[in-house]
């Protein structure tokens, strides 16, 4: 019988905006919480990670993979921001790579999804954020990076949204630091109840 997985899909907005020491950020960022996960023997077994990008369009740079095959994709920062476009795509890899419950065994673990951006859709997504929230199929955690991201956007398509006011070198370590802590203690503690999330970092605030 095969271990129940911990999908955990990382959607990262990769636009104009983000040129320079963030996109730089998210990359070491990646890499660090690739370098957190492989330390503990309980996320080597069970988690594997998929990154979605998006700008002019969304594309997934990794599909799910196990965490000791998975290499940080080379991501670039150009373009607008198809926030549409990538929660269309989210739902699709959710529906094709997550194994669904059977009479044989238990599927996977309810995926993690971790969405993050720093500005404001430009394209149409509320449909998609609207069929992604009645569908219930992942836990999304939504983080506004900056003060040019709609939390009422984000507000729309999950209740779990955190916030920083800059959109600093700081702040994007954190988020990355704090999402492998929440990785960690969802493996640890996994059920199909909301997720118990650590607290956040003094950069970064939970949006009541």
């Amino acid at each position: 019988m095969s271990l129940r997985r911990l999908p955990v899909y990382l959607l990262l907005d990769c636009s104009s905006s983000m040129k320079g020491q963030p996109i730089e950020q998210v990359k070491q960022g990646l890499r660090a919480l690739l370098d957190d996960l492989s330390a503990e023997p309980m996320a080597i077994e069970t988690v594997y990670l998929s990154v979605i990008t998006f700008h002019n369009t969304a594309q997934q740079m990794i599909p799910l993979t196990e965490l000791m095959e998975f290499k940080a994709p080379q991501i670039q920062a150009n373009g607008a921001t198809a926030l549409g476009a990538a929660l269309r795509l989210l739902m699709d890899c959710l529906e094709k790579e997550v194994r669904k419950n059977t009479q044989e065994q238990k599927g996977d673990w309810k995926p993690l999804v971790f969405l993050m951006t720093d500005g404001m859709p430009t394209d149409a997504w509320e449909n998609a954020a609207d069929e992604l929230k009645k569908q219930n199929i992942a836990n999304l955690i939504a983080f506004a990076a900056g003060s040019n991201a709609l939390v009422a956007n984000l507000k729309r398509m999950t209740e779990t949204v955190l916030k920083s006011e800059e959109l600093s070198p700081g702040a994007l370590k954190a988020f990355f630091q704090w999402m492998s802590q929440s990785i960690l203690r969802t493996g640890v503690q996994v059920s199909e109840m909301p997720v118990d999330l650590p607290p956040p970092p003094p950069q970064i605030q939970i949006v009541p």
